[in-house]
């Protein structure tokens, strides 16, 4: 047994509840789907084989969203009221609606595929169409319905991974953690699982429909129902946990990068102790405009955010420079959608310009104006955010005249410290406050031009909450000024260098502040 599975073995046992309650949300994610594209493929497939003229534009629709990246799909259910937002809900329709084609097409084919002469013998025998399509035309197609339920329930525990981007749990929450500290012990421990429990529904129903074709129907069934009793159970016991959980929670929520899950934890762990209050975490939402619409929906209570990046990127108003200028408007600004800026944490995390050590030393690299000196023979790569921000990549550029002979490689904010450090890039923007800064020598040059805005952390509430939680308001106080830069990189570097566990590392922070 190699030195990377007896970790992840390790990892499986001290994690083994959170393990259990994450599986047991991405069963739940897949069943429920997977039994609403049911309801809905099978009397959509009934009726496209007796009105294929009619159906056809329905069956063009289902095959377009087919081609959709379930990624962009969640992305664009994000806003939509009632069906989308954060969380199972948007996850629900989503995985539904990559489940109802197969089941569509497969209940098509095999109602096509029942021999003319058989519904003959029925109409001759006095058999209503009703009577035909439920006591001979579906026990006949059966084997070709449990099929499409096949492919639709395999494809459902792929895209249930995906679904951890906006909050809606299961095994893909182990996934985005892991990427978000390149850890591949904690990639795995999640991508594993979800792939035993692919092939385990794979071969389960495939042993079903061999089955059915077979023509032993009462093995079969009793089979069939006892699946389904026991995918059953596993949903209503997780749905049950998880009502526990979450009836009358804080929802705490995080963007996808070590510090914000690191930051998310805190303000749970702070919660749960200063305010005696259930925290439900839903972490790794992705960006800040994610987030952002998720407080505003009520699907999340709180987060930690940027002083400069709500402004620019959330509210658009010009860069600032004053810190408590920034904080000012920024409050103000997030106080007329109903949502409370509470005080700084302590620390600003301003974008960081990286470039290697060895580097910095022989060229003699202290400032941004040093790497535009740099730039004409230099690659660069910048996080997703970074391209788009308005006080991103576009407004550095043109402040200092930066002249990369092709333009920036777009790339996970945390892969592009490893792709620095490996030489595939030259120079990449960072957090001042990461960790693997120090963890992988590279050097930070100094912004000579003050382009960047300040970025004070800082928790925002929605004002609701805190008015039906007094003692939240209390807790999210004492964290005021309680975190420095230094809390910070000294957190970051234990997650991301020392791989430590982020809920142990910020117990043993808040232990230091009592």
């Amino acid at each position: 047994m190699t030195f990377e599975m007896i970790k992840l073995f390790q990892f499986w046992g001290t994690h083994r509840s959170e393990l259990a309650s994450l599986l047991g949300q991405h069963v739940l994610l897949v069943a429920v789907s997977t039994g609403i594209a049911i309801a809905i493929g099978v009397p959509l497939g009934i009726f496209s084989s007796r009105r294929p003229r009619l159906a056809s534009p329905l069956m063009a629709i289902a095959s377009i969203v087919q081609t959709v990246p379930s990624l962009a799909m969640f992305g664009f259910l994000l806003p939509v009221p009632f069906v989308g937002g954060v969380g199972a809900r948007a996850a629900l329709l989503v995985l539904t609606l990559y489940g109802v084609l197969p089941i569509v097409r497969t209940t098509i084919a095999g109602l096509h595929g029942i021999d003319a002469s058989i519904r003959e013998a029925g109409v001759s025998m006095g058999m209503t169409p009703r009577q035909l399509l439920r006591q001979v035309e579906l026990p006949l197609a059966l084997p070709s319905i449990v099929a499409g339920v096949r492919v639709a329930a395999v494809v459902g525990v792929g895209s249930a991974t995906i679904a951890a981007a906006i909050g809606a749990g299961g095994l893909g929450e182990y996934i985005y953690r892991g990427l978000s500290m390149v850890d591949t012990t904690v990639i795995l421990a999640g991508a594993i699982p979800a792939a035993l429990l692919a092939l385990g529904v794979d071969g389960g129903l495939h042993w079903v429909e061999r089955q059915l074709t077979a023509r032993r129907r009462s093995t079969s069934r009793r089979a069939a129902m006892t699946m389904t009793a026991i995918v059953a159970a596993i949903a209503l016991l997780s749905s049950g946990a998880a009502a526990r959980q979450s009836r009358g929670a804080i929802v705490v929520g995080s963007k996808n990068f070590t510090e914000q899950l690191v930051l998310g934890e805190l303000l749970a762990q702070t919660i749960e102790r200063d305010a005696a209050l259930p925290v439900d975490r839903r972490f790794n939402l992705g960006g800040t405009l994610i987030c952002d619409r998720a407080l505003l929906a009520g699907d999340i209570d709180v987060y930690v955010e940027y002083t400069g990046t709500a402004l620019t990127a959330i509210f658009h108003q010009p860069v600032g420079a004053d810190p408590g200028t920034v904080f000012d408007s920024v409050r103000a600004l997030y106080a007329k959608s109903g949502r409370t800026l509470m005080p700084p944490l302590g620390f600003n995390n301003t974008f960081a310009v990286l470039v290697r050590g060895a580097d910095a030393r022989s060229k003699g690299l202290r400032t941004i104006d040093d790497v535009a000196r740099e730039s004409p023979h230099w690659r660069a790569g910048f996080g997703y955010e970074f391209v788009e921000r308005p006080d991103g990549y576009p407004g550095l550029a043109k402040t200092y005249g930066l002249r990369f002979p092709e333009p920036p490689r777009v790339m996970d904010l945390t892969l592009s410290y490893r792709a620095l450090a490996s030489n595939q890039v030259d120079v990449i923007a960072g957090d001042a406050t990461a960790g693997l800064i120090k963890g992988l020598d590279l050097f930070q040059v100094d912004d000579n031009r003050r382009y960047f805005p300040p970025y004070d952390a800082a928790a925002v509430a929605r004002a609701e909450t805190l008015l039906r939680h007094p003692r939240l308001r209390d807790a999210l106080d004492r964290l005021s000024g309680q975190v420095s830069a230094a809390d910070m990189r000294a957190m970051n570097y234990a997650a991301d260098v020392e791989h430590r566990d982020i809920p142990v590392i910020v117990g043993q922070f808040l232990g230091r502040l009592r």
